[in-house]
């Protein structure tokens, strides 16, 4: 009835990501990557339970049956996004907010490749051809030198562009795990599979990092308590993000979805001008430009 929600939705979910990978960001030099990383899972759950409580309040369903692919699908997702956080956060203590948003966001190529190989989701020609220019965008922003440096290898530089780029892998493999996990319930609404799925991942994400910072770095974990208001809001703005980006895994592609989701870079850019006080150059504005343009493509592509 509605073919271009997912457009919307995806919209909705960049904008909460952003605000989350911001506060994230500001609580990486405090509780470290996995520390920080912990905080979007642990205190996203109980949102993520919150947001499955108040779908069968308003519209009563039976939950449908975990299957054993179901099960699979998503603890390879929980697993790729955890190690994706920690290096997205691991990369923005070496290099801009902005940048180290951009690097992850050369995703949807290999979202469209594993999608297609996993999944059976073959983008149009049309749709790869917005997929590659809004990635090029994405490469225009990131592969600079920036103020005050000689090149690549300044403020991070290459390991920070690698941990980004790996990052983005990362997420891409969860995108089309989470996906294939929604998929492969048993048939409900395409809302509640989306959120039993959004809760199933951020359970087992929880029980992993606790079981890892409780092992290896207490002091994280107890520190995470410490400033429970920001953490409030991560886990807030983590769960609110994964709920809409796993309804737009549920309605269209994961390749359709991440290449929408380049807007981030955008956002990013307004963010740390704002919150970071760092700005932008015309190669930057070169490169938003092809994400802009790819993403219009890609709008038409699915229409």
């Amino acid at each position: 009835m509605f073919p271009h929600l997912w457009i919307p939705i995806t919209l909705i979910a960049s904008l909460a990501q952003t605000g989350r990978n911001a506060t994230q960001a500001s609580l990486t030099t405090r509780l470290g990557p996995v520390g920080s990383a912990q905080v979007r899972f642990l205190y996203g759950l109980p949102f993520a339970l919150l947001f499955l409580a108040a779908q069968l309040l308003i519209v009563p369903e039976t939950l449908p049956s975990l299957t054993s692919r179901t099960i699979l699908f998503a603890l390879a997702g929980a697993s790729a996004q955890i190690l994706a956080t920690i290096l997205m956060l691991a990369a923005m203590q070496m290099k801009s907010f902005a940048v180290t948003t951009a690097t992850t966001k050369t995703e949807p190529v290999l979202v469209a490749i594993f999608g297609t190989a996993v999944l059976g989701d073959r983008p149009s020609p049309v749709a790869w051809a917005a997929i590659l220019v809004a990635t090029a965008g994405v490469v225009v922003v990131s592969l600079r030198p920036t103020k005050g440096s000689s090149g690549l290898f300044d403020r991070g530089g290459a390991p920070a562009i690698f941990m980004g780029v790996l990052s983005g892998g990362c997420f891409a493999i969860a995108a089309i795990c989470f996906r294939g996990a929604i998929l492969a319930l048993p048939e409900a609404s395409l809302h509640l599979r989306a959120t039993l799925v959004l809760v199933l991942g951020l359970g087992m994400q929880t029980l992993m990092l606790l079981a890892y910072l409780l092992a290896f770095n207490r002091a994280a974990f107890m520190k995470s308590f410490s400033v429970w208001r920001v953490s409030l809001g991560a886990g807030f703005l983590g769960a609110l993000a994964s709920q809409f980006w796993f309804l737009g895994f549920a309605l269209t592609s994961a390749a359709n979805v991440r290449t929408l989701a380049l807007v981030e870079v955008l956002l990013a850019q307004l963010v740390q001008g704002r919150l970071f006080a760092q700005h932008g150059t015309r190669q930057d504005l070169i490169g938003m430009a092809l994400i802009v343009a790819g993403a219009g493509a890609l709008i038409l592509a699915t229409g």
